[in-house]
């Protein structure tokens, strides 16, 4: 992908350094990726999941933004809404729901900042 290509309201971006490895994880995403804020951006890992919710017709992600000393002075500063970039795309979530870690929730609804499985395995084999 040589440039930003715009999907809705989300941006997919080319975004891993040489050598990070950014393949999808079935439905889910663990890795580098970037909180971008008002003041910046920072750089963080985060572990992302996802399913399609069948009731509501739309695919639910979540996940948790590692602790670190520049998340937790994110939160304490009251940057709660945030752009978090993965290798995949580019999504608006707000940083909510902190466990005991020190670990940020993260989520959304529709488009999911990791690539999404989008067949199903052949199971004939």
């Amino acid at each position: 992908m040589d440039e930003a290509d715009s999907v809705g309201d989300n941006v997919v971006v080319p975004f891993p350094a040489p050598g990070v490895d950014a393949e999808p994880d079935d439905d889910g995403y663990d890795g580098p990726a970037q909180l971008i804020h008002a003041d910046g951006e920072t750089q963080v890992r985060v572990t992302l999941r996802g399913h399609f919710d069948p009731i509501s017709g739309r695919y639910s992600w979540y996940g948790r933004v590692a602790a670190a000393p520049e998340v937790a002075e994110l939160v304490a500063g009251g940057a709660r809404t945030v752009r978090l970039r993965t290798p995949h795309a580019e999504v608006e979530t707000k940083l909510s729901d902190i466990d005991p870690w020190g670990r940020p929730r993260v989520e959304g609804f529709g488009a999911a900042p990791f690539a999404v499985l989008d067949t199903v395995p052949d199971d004939t084999a």
